[in-house]
């Protein structure tokens, strides 16, 4: 197996984080010790660990693709990173972060500053890059979380300017050579330090790595690029969404840097309080008022429902405050089948007023015996829990 790190996991150097991740995960499989019949298998393990390790790493990678492979050896062993003599693994300069160690300075900035004169630390290469997330909220009613709804959200963000198109000079714009990196688009500095000659290579700030220098602007983006505009999209919410769960889409964010891909909209949902329902994850809750006379002989009621009305049978001698389960009667479970419960407490009501006739057969029910109350046990705790 390659000492170098990005042939130990056969990815390229200019290969993004998910890549290097990915060939890690597929190797490392291959390798593991428990699993692999490989005489030389934790041996392997070892090298894909360590490399995963520095290249996972923006500033261990970065001084890595500096140093290569042997100066970087040197420069662990040495003190100057994690694991060597003196450095953070080995009791030397514990406490320090990964790159504790080397003549008395800690941390990774300050190994950059020794080497580059502090140009190292944030120095990002020329290589495309995803564009910003951008987020927004979307408030949507209780009735389109259960049916499942389309929306139009509105968002302002940056675009690539259509007049240059992210060239940020006008087509056909006269350019000169760079006189900074002579048309490369990247300049190269060379340090001496105590590992020797080291080289860094940038992007060139005087033309932003283009390697030309225009004689124009676009007078609508100013040379950036991006302009900012205000745009409406459609998004399909899906039935069952809560409040506070993310909707992602991609390529709806940011653009790229370099030609890079744009970023996503993430869009926060909020749903509604409803006055007739309170939702716990994919139940529904409702209070539902009977009167005296159902409660007493029993009836069969309707109930709202956000799929429409629903009959309901109330025994006889229903107290205030129970409660009844109507299964599969509450929120669609989100990407799954099914439906959650809809509960429905029952409020007995006590009339306010009464006419001659209901006044006459309630005193009739009071003198046949109907004013006294049998306390059953557990009566004090439903009225509690009523409460």
């Amino acid at each position: 197996m390659s000492e170098d790190f990005y042939d130990i996991l056969g990815v390229s150097r200019d290969a993004d984080q998910d890549e290097i991740k990915s060939a890690y995960r597929e190797k490392a499989t291959d390798y593991h010790p428990d699993v692999s019949d490989d005489p030389n298998a934790e041996e392997k393990f070892k090298k894909l660990q360590k490399a995963k390790e520095v290249l996972t790493d923006e500033e261990k990678r970065q001084a890595y693709d500096q140093m290569g492979h042997e100066r970087f050896e040197q420069a662990q062993k040495r003190g100057g990173f994690d694991g060597g003599p003196g450095g953070a693994g080995a009791g030397g300069m514990g406490g320090q972060g990964p790159f504790g160690g080397m003549g008395g300075q800690g941390g990774m900035g300050d190994i950059f500053e020794q080497f580059f004169g502090g140009g190292g630390r944030g120095q990002r290469s020329n290589r495309p890059q995803k564009g910003q997330d951008l987020r927004t909220r979307l408030s949507i009613t209780l009735e389109e979380a259960y049916e499942g709804v389309q929306k139009q959200v509105t968002v302002r963000r940056p675009e690539r300017c259509d007049t240059c198109d992210g060239d940020g000079h006008p087509p056909g714009t006269d350019s000169r050579t760079c006189p900074e990196c002579n048309g490369r688009g990247q300049v190269t500095q060379v340090q001496q330090t105590p590992l020797g000659r080291v080289q860094q290579t940038q992007t060139c700030r005087h033309c932003g790595g283009e390697g030309e220098i225009y004689d124009e602007t676009c007078s609508d983006c100013a040379g950036d690029g991006v302009v900012d505009r205000e745009a409406t999209l459609s998004v399909e919410v899906p039935a069952g969404i809560q409040t506070g769960q993310t909707l992602q889409m991609e390529g709806e964010g940011a653009p790229g840097e370099n030609r890079g891909p744009k970023g996503d909209l993430l869009i926060e949902i909020d749903v509604e309080d409803h006055p007739d329902f309170e939702r716990e994850d994919d139940d529904l809750h409702h209070q539902h008022a009977i009167s005296f006379p159902q409660a007493t002989f029993g009836d069969t009621v309707a109930v709202p429902t956000l799929d429409g009305t629903v009959e309901m049978d109330v025994p006889a001698g229903t107290q205030s405050g129970e409660t009844f389960r109507l299964q599969g009667k509450g929120m669609p479970r989100l990407r799954r089948r099914g439906h959650g419960d809809l509960y429905v407490q029952v409020q007995v009501v006590t009339p306010e007023s009464l006419n001659d006739e209901q006044r006459e057969a309630l005193e009739q029910f009071a003198e046949a015996g109907g004013e006294e109350v049998d306390v059953e046990q557990g009566f004090f705790e439903k009225i509690k829990n009523t409460f």
